[in-house]
């Protein structure tokens, strides 16, 4: 590797760019790791973002610890590093065997002087789905905009939590075809922020032709969300009084959504998306009772004699024993953190995308270790 660090050390200053190095070698570990000169005091560090399963962790670096850093990580951890400045670009791909390929192409000299510097500064203003500065509708009739399109101060983390909603969605577009119409049905859509929110990223941002009912059981609620879509003019955004067990649907539908759907209406929500094998499948699930009414472990006695403990445990093992339930009907399914903790406890989403293969997997025998019998195993 003296061959990288020479490279290195030659790259890393006020003209570089990033690094990039991703393909971890052992999966379940960090999945990739970016690299970029900063400004601090006046003085020149090098910014490290690791990403580990949905989090980041950062960490600034001067440059001898910076090199040495990323070599360690080629040597053991990774396998591709691409590194840009304002005059060169290296590629360092790392085989099976250990051995680096080491490529570097300098920039032509018109090329570089027609370059971009790169942005030096400490935090860099997040680029969001919905733009800060760019008024939307409903965003202001939230209380989240003013009529200029700035962010009010007290709804900045209602504002975060929008755009870290519509960051899921965007990961799975492909899923849907940009020529035919996408069907939604979203339960127990209450105030419908984030429904509001779907469409019109969907709809006016991507261009596709989208179909959303939301479901919830308060009239009030639902007159007051046809109101504003009406006053929006979103035509094919419609509100409907209904209880999700209840409700049948006409089985053309694209994509379910069940944002804090109570207890067990998130089953009865989930148990629809199976059987309209609906594409995709949001949840995030809220007040989960039922297990904590049934969970019971000799074993785990000990633990569980603390109500926060049970509560807690209880809530997890419901959202992995649905998540793993999903797999077995062929789902691709992902347990990610919705907010960050500080916000709410209610942060995880079950993000599910149909991939066709069904199977069994070992959750009864988790079921039967904790006795319990949650409903989406029986619906199922």
């Amino acid at each position: 590797m003296e061959e990288l660090r020479q490279h290195l050390e030659e790259m890393l200053n006020e003209t570089l760019y990033q690094i990039i190095i991703s393909n971890p070698r052992v999966k379940g570990d960090a999945f990739k790791v970016k690299i970029r000169p900063i400004l601090l005091r006046e003085q020149l560090f090098f910014q490290e973002t690791v990403s580990k399963d949905t989090k980041v962790y950062h960490q600034n670096l001067d440059k001898q610890e910076a090199v040495e850093r990323i070599v360690s990580y080629m040597e053991n951890d990774f396998k591709q590093l691409e590194a840009e400045s304002i005059s060169a670009k290296l590629t360092v791909l790392v085989s099976k065997k250990g051995k680096a390929t080491i490529k570097k192409a300098v920039h032509k000299k018109d090329a570089v002087q027609a370059g971009l510097k790169p942005d030096l500064s400490h935090n860099r203003s997040k680029k969001y789905i919905l733009e800060e500065g760019k008024p939307v509708p409903f965003l202001i009739d939230l209380g989240v905009q003013n009529k200029e399109g700035k962010i009010i101060k007290a709804h900045y983390d209602k504002f975060k939590q929008i755009n870290r909603y519509l960051e899921f969605v965007e990961d799975i577009l492909p899923v849907f075809e940009k020529d035919k119409p996408v069907h939604i049905i979203d339960f127990g859509c209450g105030k419908s922020y984030l429904t509001f929110a779907l469409y019109y990223y969907l709809h006016e941002l991507q261009g596709y032709d989208t179909c959303i009912t939301g479901l919830d059981l308060k009239k009030d609620v639902i007159e007051h969300c046809n109101s504003l879509a009406e006053k929006y003019g979103y035509e094919k955004l419609t509100f409907l009084h209904g209880d999700i067990a209840k409700f049948q649907g006409n089985g053309d539908v694209d994509m379910v959504v069940t944002l804090h759907a109570c207890d067990t209406a998130t089953d009865y929500a989930l148990k629809n998306a199976v059987d309209w094998n609906a594409k995709v499948i949001l949840s995030v699930p809220c007040c989960q009772h039922e297990v904590n009414g049934q969970i019971e472990n000799e074993l785990l006695a000990p633990i569980l004699k603390y109500g926060l403990i049970k509560e807690r445990m209880s809530a997890l093992l419901t959202d992995a024993v649905r998540a793993n339930l999903l797999e077995e009907k062929g789902y691709e399914t992902q347990i990610l953190e919705f907010i960050d903790m500080e916000h709410t406890p209610k942060n995880i989403l079950i993000r599910a995308v149909k991939k066709g293969k069904e199977g069994k997997s070992d959750v009864h025998h988790v079921t039967e270790f904790f006795h319990i019998s949650p409903t989406l195993q029986k619906l199922l």
